[in-house]
């Protein structure tokens, strides 16, 4: 039986189309959709990825078919012809791709065809159809990213050994995209490794038609990014390996080692890199330990992320900041396959504390979830309160956080609480940025 899901943390794979679309220099969205589409993803989208605005043309520049009435009852194929042409005489691009919504779709409006039929373009156009009872933003990535593999990306015959292709890292819905992939890129190039990211700083078109000359693919996440990963092996025979996305210095060195055994890299070379970056890593550290200690600074750790942030969160609250990893709660629809993929990252921890994990992406299920996870206080003659607590998740467990008193630290989508501009929470440096935001929570009232 299906259910209604409350307040859900994502868009759809529209919007997530438009989002990767969005991340790519010099591409152009052509949205063959019910007229608002487009402006409603803008709308939800921008703030909850912490203001991402509209890039190149994006926002309320999006070129849309806008299809009503008259399309809906006689169909909208024509007029996604004449969109495109006029689209691409009036916007400069270097690569368009068309894409889809729910109501073309069901009424059959066959956009690859449309695509094809217009023999006069040049080949820098590709439609995808993603409409949102195809899957998420997490699909409508895929999606995409499974065409540009397939039609765009050259075939090469000559592989670079020390060059990785890096994707599973989510443009919008990952609100630290951008900062993400430019501290996973500096930590491969400790060890020798060029990295294309696709939608990093600085990246091109150039970059991602041409990265068929690398040697693995690293997908950061446990679920997504599969047709993708999939599709690279099968048509540009290049093998990948799934990572974690690494937070802190003990994930991001357990990354570096995976990555230099799959790429036959000297360990001696690992080592050497890991060692430098921990001098500098607990240097920082020594900062708060006099603080932590004098004030006492820990604290349970309660997470509400996507399958990407919540294992590497809590693996990072129990083994870094010291804390006690309490309760994880996955907020996005996955299968009992996903599920189980992701059960094996909680655990191992140093600290030997596993936290409680449950799969809900009900926005309001996390206070159900805590209520349920500690013994009440019955009158005991000695209790033990589950407190102090700090929260890691979005804007939707605000309002629970302000009831309960406990600090909450917006590190998932929806997070309009905050502007993101080159900020990371992954590798070294994003374990750095995550503790200093954690702890600033603490001291913020004194």
């Amino acid at each position: 039986m299906s259910t209604v899901i409350d307040r859900p943390r994502y868009v759809c794979a529209l919007g997530g189309a438009l989002a990767l679309i969005r991340a790519l220099p010099r591409t152009i969205p052509i949205v063959h959709a019910a007229t608002g589409c487009a402006y409603n993803y803008y709308i939800g989208g921008n703030s909850g990825a912490s203001y991402l605005g509209g890039g190149y043309c994006g926002a309320t520049s999006i070129p849309s078919s806008n299809v009503s009435e008259k399309e809906i009852i006689f169909g909208g194929e024509a007029r996604l012809e004449e969109q495109i042409r006029s689209t691409m005489e009036v916007i400069d691009g270097d690569l368009y791709i068309v894409i889809s919504g729910c109501m073309v779709e069901m009424i059959g409006d066959d956009i690859l065809s449309a695509v094809d039929h217009i023999g006069d373009l040049p080949e820098r156009i590709l439609a995808v159809q993603t409409p949102s009872f195809r899957g998420n933003a997490q699909q409508g990535y895929d999606l995409v990213l499974e065409n540009l593999i397939r039609k765009f990306i050259v075939k090469q015959k000559i592989r670079l050994a020390k060059t990785v292709n890096v994707f599973g890292v989510i443009p919008g819905n990952d609100i630290f995209y951008k900062g993400n992939l430019k501290e996973i890129k500096r930590v491969l190039k400790l060890i020798g490794v060029e990295a294309n990211t696709f939608f990093g700083e600085r990246e091109t078109l150039e970059d991602l038609r041409n990265c068929g000359n690398a040697a693995l693919n690293i997908v950061l996440s446990d679920v997504y990014a599969e047709r993708a990963a999939e599709s690279f092996r099968e048509v540009h025979e290049i093998p990948y390996i799934r990572e974690q996305m690494p937070i802190g210095f003990f994930q991001t060195s357990k990354f570096l080692r995976n990555v230099g055994k799959s790429l036959n890299i000297e360990d001696k070379i690992i080592y050497d890199a890991i060692k430098a970056e921990e001098e500098i890593y607990f240097d920082y550290f020594e900062r708060i330990a006099d603080t932590y200690n004098d004030i006492d600074l820990q604290r349970y750790g309660v997470v509400a992320a996507d399958s990407n942030y919540g294992p590497a969160l809590a693996n990072f609250i129990s083994d870094e900041l010291g804390w006690i990893p309490h309760l994880v709660m996955i907020t996005d629809p996955l299968t009992e396959e996903n599920e189980a993929a992701l059960n094996k990252r909680f655990s191992g921890y140093a600290s030997g504390i596993e936290p409680e994990v449950r799969y809900d992406p009900n926005a309001s299920s996390l206070r159900h979830y805590l209520i349920d996870s500690w013994e009440r206080n019955r009158n005991h003659v000695y209790y033990e309160a589950l407190s102090p607590i700090v929260i890691f998740g979005s804007v939707f467990e605000r309002d629970f956080a302000e009831e309960s008193g406990f600090p909450l630290l917006t590190v998932s989508f929806p997070a309009n609480n905050r502007v993101v501009f080159n900020k990371a929470y992954a590798g070294f440096n994003g374990g750095l940025s995550l503790a200093e935001d954690a702890f600033s929570l603490l001291v913020s009232g004194r």
